[in-house]
């Protein structure tokens, strides 16, 4: 199978466990790898018959900026939903990173991965 990866992507967002995290928000950081055949498109040259990356970005943006969960792990799997409603994807995964997680004397990131398939 082939894949498609759209890494990188920049949400602002109101998902977290904490009450100032609804409020105030925070950034976060989402990596996607599409399976899917992509003989068609790559013998065509045509949009129509691929994925529009541009569009996959939106719909992750919109969703993340206007979800209301409390955990990542609920995002993600929203956003792996809405993917898999392209006609061509087979499978997806997605990492979806909080970049600055409240944790007491913690400096790093924290990271959900999910994979789902049709």
């Amino acid at each position: 199978m082939d894949s498609i990866s759209i890494t990188g992507i920049r949400c602002y967002g109101y998902i977290g466990f904490f009450p100032e995290e609804k409020v105030l928000g925070q950034w976060f950081e989402v990596d996607l790898t599409l399976g899917l055949d992509l003989t068609v498109p790559s013998k065509s040259d045509a949009l129509e018959d691929t994925v529009d990356y541009s569009s996959i970005v939106k719909t992750v943006q919109e969703l993340v900026k206007n979800s209301k969960f409390s955990l990542l792990e609920k995002v993600a799997d929203a956003i792996a939903t809405v993917i898999l409603q392209q006609p061509l994807v087979q499978d997806v995964k997605v990492s979806l990173t909080k970049l600055a997680a409240p944790i007491p004397d913690f400096s790093g990131k924290v990271t959900i991965e999910i994979t789902r398939v049709k």
